[in-house]
């Protein structure tokens, strides 16, 4: 619901969308060795001389040690956020006739998904990794305590002024300067380029073998912990995303095809199209399970089940019959009961009829006079009746639960 207070000043402005949050946050990072890994790393990114090939050829050399690295996963991170934010993450076929995807269809999609996955699966869409967060977490600030963990390992590493850290730093900045320096044909410099990567992943090496000692190692495990955080959830956030229009389609076409069960005709042509035995018992089984629904049977708590199945066979007339020593009444009930075989009964008298229908449900008769077994027979059929309205009740709550 939109509330009116305050909505004209907003559709008169712009909302300035961006992800400056994020970007401030990386600016706390930029503690030694990080700073000139992220000039590194927008250096190659921007560079125009260079080719895409090249590029990346640079970008996993250098990578060898990917913890230290963090000028890749960090400047990632940008490029993540601005790819959602301008909708420039969603890929297109060639032949695809609309290539525009926004921010705003990505909110309004996975909005509506936290609707339909609660109302299709009987789960929050968390369950089904299609929360908010698992779309849009990294531009919603998740990762303040990832970002505060990684800030108190670099500025502990960085303090401890390592031999190696210095010689990793001007590997970076070696390159760095490389790179900017670049002109004309790219081929003619792919040896040098190759040495300054290469003087930077030695460097990382070698930064990373006094890491792994004393004080140092936890930090380094902080560092490894955290960018496996980042690099996670941008993963799924990028499957999410570009999946959304064929994930909602999908589940969207697949609710109106079990809709279409309701109508008769439909439903036997889908079953006899329908190569999927799950669609297919579906379809099957559809009018059973709807002939098993019964508002009345609509309850919230385990406990409402016996008021309910009281109430139901009060509306029947149950139990009909409750004096054992009515004879006529008890024989007359179980000729009713479609457990008993009811053949040549009419043959039968009264007292007859009772005991072969206490045989026939496993009651023993043999030294028990005629009032005992009515009286274990009224019992028994009386508690029959119960079990039907309680079986009722289950088939109902088992069809109306999502399964």
């Amino acid at each position: 619901m939109t509330v009116n207070k305050g909505l004209t000043a907003l559709i008169d402005s712009d909302p300035n969308l961006s992800n400056q949050a994020l970007e401030n946050a990386i600016n706390e990072l930029k503690i030694g060795w990080v700073v000139a890994s992220i000039e590194l790393d927008t250096a190659i990114t921007d560079n125009t001389v260079l080719s895409t090939s090249q590029k990346n050829d640079v970008k996993d050399t250098i990578n060898n040690i990917s913890y230290l690295n963090v000028g890749r996963y960090l400047n990632d991170m940008i490029r993540h956020t601005n790819t959602i934010l301008d909708g420039s993450i969603m890929p297109f076929d060639a032949s695809a006739e609309t290539k525009t995807f926004t921010f705003i269809e990505a909110l309004q999609t996975v909005d509506a998904l936290q609707t339909t996955i609660p109302e299709l699966f009987g789960v929050p869409a968390s369950s089904k990794g299609r929360s908010v967060n698992d779309h849009f977490g990294i531009l919603n600030n998740m990762f303040t305590a990832v970002f505060t963990s990684m800030k108190e390992a670099i500025t502990f590493i960085n303090a401890g002024d390592l031999a190696q850290d210095t010689a990793y730093q001007t590997a970076l900045t070696d390159l760095k300067n490389f790179i900017a320096s670049v002109v004309g044909d790219s081929t003619d410099f792919q040896q040098t380029l190759n040495t300054f990567a290469s003087a930077v992943a030695s460097a990382a090496t070698a930064f990373d073998i006094p890491l792994q000692l004393g004080e140092y190692a936890s930090r380094r495990t902080q560092l490894i912990n955290d960018r496996n955080s980042i690099v996670t959830q941008q993963t799924l956030e990028n499957s999410n995303i570009i999946s959304l229009r064929t994930y909602i389609e999908t589940i969207t076409n697949n609710d109106t095809l079990a809709g279409l069960a309701e109508n008769k005709d439909l439903r036997e042509l889908l079953t006899n199209v329908s190569q999927n035995t799950v669609w297919q018992k579906y379809y099957n089984d559809y009018e059973t399970n709807v002939s098993n629904i019964n508002p009345i049977y609509e309850i919230s708590t385990d406990s409402d089940k016996s008021s309910v199945i009281n109430a139901v066979l009060q509306s029947r007339g149950l139990p009909d019959v409750t004096d054992y020593l009515d004879f006529p009444a008890v024989a007359n009930k179980a000729t009713r009961d479609t457990r008993i075989d009811v053949k040549d009964y009419e043959f039968y008298s009264i007292e007859q009829i009772i005991t072969k229908s206490c045989e026939q449900l496993g009651i023993i008769t043999a030294n028990r006079i005629i009032q005992d077994q009515s009286n274990i027979l009224l019992n028994n059929m009386n508690d029959n009746d119960r079990a039907i309205v309680a079986n009722e009740l289950d088939l109902n709550e088992s069809t109306n639960t999502l399964s």
